[in-house]
């Protein structure tokens, strides 16, 4: 388990600042969904969690500064995904979805039938059993995305950063995948920071929301106090309803603008 802090990062690219003094806490075994209009920054906030983009200001695991901990340690503790990996095309979906453990094998270890049998159960949640055998370059795009997330998932790591994980995938798949991820969160107390473009999946599986815009925080809090009507108009240019489900879910339900 392991809990993140953020106190006034700072983050761009080519001496252009993307994000501007963020903090923030994530407890252990809570979910941060990061929303925003494409350009916010979200992208940019989540590498630098990773410690996979230099920046001003503190990212803490545990207490620790993030770029204070070695490659295997910062491996065995944080999972990323991004958003548009590059995935070696040769590779069969298993063989891809082991290489998440090894942070935990000896320098000239190998994978043993513990390593197999986390790697199985993963395919398994994530629908990916009878595509074990595949090569990479022959899925499709939902399907390289579900197995990016089984790499990450084998990792085990107590914090999993994840660039838009639903990215590709139907709506059955998507679900699927969010609630493989709440399960981990509840039953394993794995710390959850995901950016999310679908509001709806933001609203009913995070804990807290973090709204970005042009870099900055403009509203952080419950999905209920951060996606409101009136802040999608400001924010996003959008107009939305927000209504509530049977099971008190919400939903962010775009509308037509009036002619």
């Amino acid at each position: 388990m392991t809990t993140l802090r953020l106190r006034d990062v700072r983050a761009g690219y080519d001496g252009r600042e993307v994000v501007r003094a963020v903090s923030a806490e994530v407890p252990r075994g809570s979910w941060l969904a990061i929303v925003g209009p494409n350009g916010a920054g979200k992208s940019t906030l989540l590498k630098t969690m990773a410690g996979l983009l230099p920046g001003a200001g503190e990212v803490l695991l545990d207490g620790r500064p993030v770029h204070t901990l070695s490659r295997r340690d910062k491996a065995r503790k944080v999972g990323y995904s991004p958003q548009d990996p590059i995935l070696p095309g040769g590779l069969t979906v298993t063989d891809y979805a082991l290489l998440g453990r090894t942070p935990h094998l000896g320098p000239l270890a190998r994978e043993g039938a513990a390593d197999l049998s986390v790697v199985e159960g993963v395919l398994t949640r994530l629908d990916l059993t009878g595509l074990a055998g595949r090569r990479l370059g022959t899925l499709s795009g939902g399907e390289r995305q579900r197995a990016v997330l089984a790499r990450v998932l084998t990792q085990q790591a107590g914090l999993l950063l994840l660039d838009e994980p639903t990215t590709g995938l139907d709506i059955g798949h998507a679900q699927a995948m969010l609630e493989l991820i709440d399960r981990l969160r509840r039953e394993d107390g794995t710390t959850v920071v995901s950016t999310l473009h679908d509001l709806t999946f933001a609203a009913q599986y995070a804990d807290h929301v973090l709204l970005l815009s042009a870099g900055e925080v403009v509203a952080a809090g419950t999905p209920a106090e951060v996606l409101t009507a009136e802040a999608l108009a400001r924010y996003y240019g959008a107009a939305a309803d927000i209504l509530t489900a049977g099971r008190g879910e919400l939903v962010v339900a775009p509308i037509r603008p009036p002619k």
